[in-house]
């Protein structure tokens, strides 16, 4: 047989991908105290700067504020928790002591559908487990829970690259070794999901590692992307909008007038065309600032002025 076969070229990417990577993910060991009896959760963290961050899930620490972590040449070392945001599944920690080279980040956003992917964490504690597989789908939503609440991670990844309980917190890795999502859940056999690693999650590992939280503006929509007719692209440039599904109740959404069955167009006079794009504007230098908002309603274009609030836990 040719060494130049499919088969072939796609081991060599699999196995270029895990030598690069597999040294740079950790095994995380967190304690975990019950009602019943003490215990300890398993994750895995990517390794983020050369001075000691890693990223992780935040359901991986939950509300530990220390543990262990093991890298694949048998080294452990202590961390902290710097900061967990549950909206969005991310953490970040610190190790007490020298870590191995950072990974190298990816650009989620360029992904496509069939890509091939590999997976690198810890599943069941197995320190340096590799697996691989394709871009399944884009855009998906994952809930989640904080206490009694639940709540939706939007835009995750999906992927069908084998993934275990312990995984979470590890790499998902484009054919280059670098990381474009951080593997978060086993959504069903066959079906992974990671959050992907791009301009909003930078603006959060970077308000995480700052402030150890992240503010978040909060305007009050339920909103799934939806095609422009036809007469509305062709005047915007623009192939998709935000409907509106729900506004709810006293909320600056509601104050500023805005109706279920909206098609939002933009906001801050920015084209918005998928949940991603409207969360990117969703920070703290949003919170108590007038924004302007463009939607078609009844066929006609219509402005309104929201001013978001602060999001606070429930």
């Amino acid at each position: 047989m040719a060494s130049s076969s499919p088969l072939d070229a796609y081991s060599q990417i699999v196995t270029s991908v895990a030598a690069e990577l597999t040294p740079k993910v950790a095994s995380l060991r967190v304690p975990r105290r019950g009602r019943a009896a003490a215990g300890q959760s398993l994750g895995s963290a990517v390794v983020y700067t050369s001075d000691g961050f890693l990223l992780t899930n935040a359901h991986v620490v939950g509300n530990a504020q220390s543990g262990m972590a093991e890298f694949g040449d048998g080294s452990s070392v202590g961390f902290s928790v710097v900061g967990a945001d549950p909206l969005s599944d991310l953490a970040v920690v610190r190790a007490a002591g020298p870590v191995p080279p950072p990974a190298q980040l990816g650009e989620a956003d360029s992904l496509k559908v069939g890509q091939l992917v590999v997976a690198v964490g810890n599943p069941l504690g197995l320190t340096g487990s590799v697996t691989a597989g394709v871009v399944s789908a884009l855009g998906r939503s994952l809930p989640t829970r904080s206490g009694m609440r639940v709540q939706v991670v939007e835009d995750v990844i999906q992927t069908d690259a084998a993934l275990n309980p312990g995984n979470s917190g590890g790499a998902l890795a484009d054919a280059n070794a670098r990381v474009v999502g951080i593997n978060t859940a086993v959504a069903g056999i066959g079906l992974g999901l990671a959050v992907p690693v791009n301009e909003t999650s930078r603006r959060i590992i970077a308000a995480l590692m700052k402030d150890g939280r992240v503010r978040r503006a909060y305007l009050g929509l339920v909103i799934t992307p939806a095609p422009l007719p036809s007469w509305l692209r062709q005047r915007t440039g623009q192939d998709r909008g935000l409907r509106v599904e729900d506004v709810v109740p006293g909320s600056p959404a509601d104050r500023s007038g805005l109706r279920g069955g909206d098609l939002i167009l933009s906001a801050g006079g920015q084209p918005l065309s998928g949940a991603q794009s409207l969360q990117r504007l969703m920070f703290a230098d949003a919170i108590g600032r007038p924004l302007p908002i463009t939607v078609m309603r009844n066929g006609a274009l219509v402005d309104v002025i929201a001013e978001p609030s602060e999001l606070v836990a429930a």
